[in-house]
């Protein structure tokens, strides 16, 4: 049954939030994905939602829509920041820009240096296995909180990242649309990227000068 209520706190950096209506006992708890209104929710944001109760958790909103969407409420400063693309961060466009291009420059680097036998030839697969266990990481969190269940921590997706899997990382979030609307997660997602181009780079130097 659809139950009315008002967004009374919201965690943008982590993606959740809480809802208080009359109709339920509790404020309901809610994530990002459970929303289906424009930009992102904000605190005073009257909605409408489904109440489920999973696991003795308290109760957990789904299918949350602005209560109003022909009329939506003025934007605050909250949602204004947060305007100016759905997936603010460097998983948008500039990210898109980025990540291509890099991914080909590292690929014929370490195509060069197999070629001039700076590694073994075992690296070019190790690296193909790499980024498809990172997708499949990807694939399997994203499949988990679908069905509500045991989630995979993002320490783990940031390890993969960081030991070579960033390139299937990010087709796993462009793909699935996952974990690109989190700025916190996308900071350390492109941090594991410069720290693992640049520790190879370093490594390249090194062993060719």
């Amino acid at each position: 049954m659809k139950k009315q209520g008002t967004v009374v706190r919201w965690q943008d950096d982590r993606g959740f939030g809480f809802i208080r209506s009359r109709q339920s006992t509790a404020d309901v708890f809610f994530h990002i994905r459970d929303y289906r209104g424009a930009g992102t929710p904000r605190q005073g944001l009257a909605v409408t939602f489904e109440e489920i109760h999973v696991g003795g958790k308290g109760p957990r909103a789904i299918a949350v829509q602005t209560a109003h969407p022909s009329a939506p409420p003025r934007p605050g400063p909250e949602r204004r920041r947060s305007r100016a693309h759905p997936d603010a961060g460097p998983a948008g466009s500039a990210g898109s820009v980025l990540a291509v291009p890099l991914m080909l420059a590292y690929a014929i680097v370490l195509g060069w240096a197999v070629l001039g036998r700076l590694v073994p030839w075992w690296v070019l697969p190790a690296s193909l296995l790499l980024n498809l266990g990172a997708f499949w990481m990807y694939w399997q969190d994203k499949h988990s909180a679908s069905q509500r269940r045991w989630r995979t921590r993002e320490d783990t997706l940031h390890f993969w990242s960081l030991a070579g899997g960033w390139g299937g990382a990010w087709f796993a979030q462009q793909i699935h649309r996952h974990k690109t609307r989190k700025a916190t997660f996308q900071k350390t997602y492109w941090t594991t990227v410069v720290l693992h181009c640049g520790a190879v780079a370093g490594w390249l130097w090194w062993i060719h000068r």
